[in-house]
């Protein structure tokens, strides 16, 4: 079994991946410990920092503090509000950066009393000043000195702590340099040796399996030859039977689309012929209705002339009543002149009978006005009457000439749609025709296709077999310039 070359390619990949696994191992083994090393080295450096902050923000407190007792002025207890928010903030921070390390909890608990206290004592100084006008009170308190032995202690108990952190340091600095040697060494044997598994296992398989495949490429070359010049043989008949196939093919097809073509010629004459009978009927039609308005256009048109003419006859007889209206205007006139004249000749008593003439003369001025308004507005009326009525006997004369032509169009469509009528039946039967001519030449285009499809398929399944004795020859090749390589 393990004579085959999967095998014993297997087993070289499988040893390679042995020694890449150790190597990986230990690699990842080094990686890890550096890892937390750098952790560590990164919370270390993160406690110093808040012990660092704690201590400063305890100094604020106590600068704040200090400038307050001096001056009373509350701006200078600014750093101190400041410290009282974030001393517990920094505490908290620490005391979550050291829950797994007892001793430096202890020590923490002991700085966080002593924090208080000092903030205690701080606060104290700061009431006792604000309710002194002076500050020897509080400086009384400040010389107890119980300020001073509490800062002292808690920069005593964080040196401490911050001394431990910078231990803690150097520890792990060592530990890393440790790690990155070790690891450094482990890659370093581990892919030398793994190169040397590679080369050897390699060196092994390929000196074997010369000697195999030897014998199969000269097998292989000899009979993708006889392949290679069967399958030229049977390509080249293939490929002459599929022309011929191909042409005739070409000549049905041309032949059907001229069949088809003929057809649908020829029903498009039909159906040419059917709407163009179907349009002379309409027009027919469409002539006699034409020929009805026609009619009633002439009715209507001496209905218009009857009108005109009563039309020109109440002109007139208006003309008349302005005559009357006009010659009574003209007496109101004189009659409104000559009570004008008698209200003058009264004195005071006519002088209201004088307007009133006045205003009579000039409602009969007004009235004469537009009478002779009227009077050329009825001359023009009279005119336009005149005109309407010579062009209307124009148009009735008009749509009698167009009456007579309207009957000769009725006539010619009637002849027209017979024609057509005759055209449709020929038509239908060369369409009728063609189509037997169509059916019969796509059956043969369906056996001749049928015929090509066999052919190709045989040129294709040729050509196939031919590439695959070339493939075959070329691989020979290969296999075989690779082993004699």
């Amino acid at each position: 079994m393990f004579k085959t070359i999967g095998w014993r390619i297997g087993i070289g990949f499988a040893l390679s991946l042995v020694a890449l696994f150790v190597v990986g191992l230990v690699a990842y083994r080094g990686l890890d410990a550096l890892i937390d090393a750098s952790h560590k080295v990164t919370q270390a450096n993160q406690i110093k920092s808040s012990l660092a902050e704690l201590m400063s923000e305890m100094k604020d407190a106590e600068t704040g503090q200090r400038g307050f007792v001096i001056t009373a002025d509350e701006a200078y207890l600014e750093p101190y509000n400041g410290a009282l928010t974030a001393v517990p903030r920094t505490l908290a921070d620490l005391r979550g950066l050291l829950a797994k390390d007892p001793t430096a909890n202890e020590r923490l608990d002991r700085a966080e009393a002593l924090a208080n206290t000092k903030l205690a004592e701080l606060k104290e100084v700061i009431d006792t000043r604000r309710s002194q006008p002076t500050f020897e009170a509080a400086q009384k308190i400040v010389l107890t000195g119980r300020g001073k032995a509490t800062m002292d202690e808690m920069r005593i108990l964080v040196g401490k702590m911050d001394q431990d952190q910078s231990d803690l340091l150097k520890h792990e600095a060592d530990a890393v340099a440790d790690a990155t040697l070790n690891a450094e060494s482990t890659i370093f044997w581990g892919t030398i040796i793994g190169v040397l598994v590679v080369a050897g296992v390699g060196t092994f398989i390929v000196t074997n399996l010369n000697g195999q495949l030897g014998g199969a490429v000269r097998d292989m070359e000899s009979s993708s030859a006889e392949l290679q010049a069967s399958s030229q043989q049977q390509a080249t008949g293939a490929k002459e039977q599929a022309t011929a196939m191909s042409e005739i093919s070409t000549t049905i097809t041309e032949l059907l689309a001229t069949s088809r073509q003929i057809d649908e010629s020829a029903q498009r004459v039909a159906q040419i012929a059917a709407k163009t009978a179907m349009s002379a009927r309409t027009g027919d039609t469409t002539v006699q209705q034409a020929r009805d308005s026609m009619g009633g256009i002439q009715r209507q048109v001496d209905l218009i002339v009857s009108h005109m003419l009563d039309l020109g006859k109440k002109s007139q007889q208006i003309g008349g009543v302005l005559e009357l209206i006009n010659e009574l205007a003209e007496q109101t006139n004189i009659l409104a002149i000559n009570a004008t004249i008698e209200a003058a000749g009264a004195g005071d008593a006519g002088r209201r009978f004088a307007v009133v003439a006045d205003e009579i003369r000039k409602l009969a001025d007004r009235v004469g006005g537009s009478t002779k308004e009227i009077r050329v507005l009825i001359d023009e009326v009279r005119s336009a009457v005149n005109t309407t009525v010579m062009v209307t006997e124009a148009g009735s004369k008009a749509v009698d000439a167009g009456s007579r032509q309207v009957g000769d169009a009725a006539a010619s469509f009637t002849a027209i749609a017979s024609l057509v009528d005759t055209t449709t039946e020929a038509a239908q039967e060369i369409s009728l025709s063609t189509k037997q001519q169509t059916t019969a030449v796509e059956q043969v285009k369906s056996a001749v296709t049928n015929v090509a499809q066999t052919t190709k398929e045989n040129e294709a399944s040729t050509a196939q077999t031919l590439q695959t004795a070339l493939q075959l020859a070329s691989l020979a090749r290969t296999l075989s310039r690779l082993i004699k390589a």
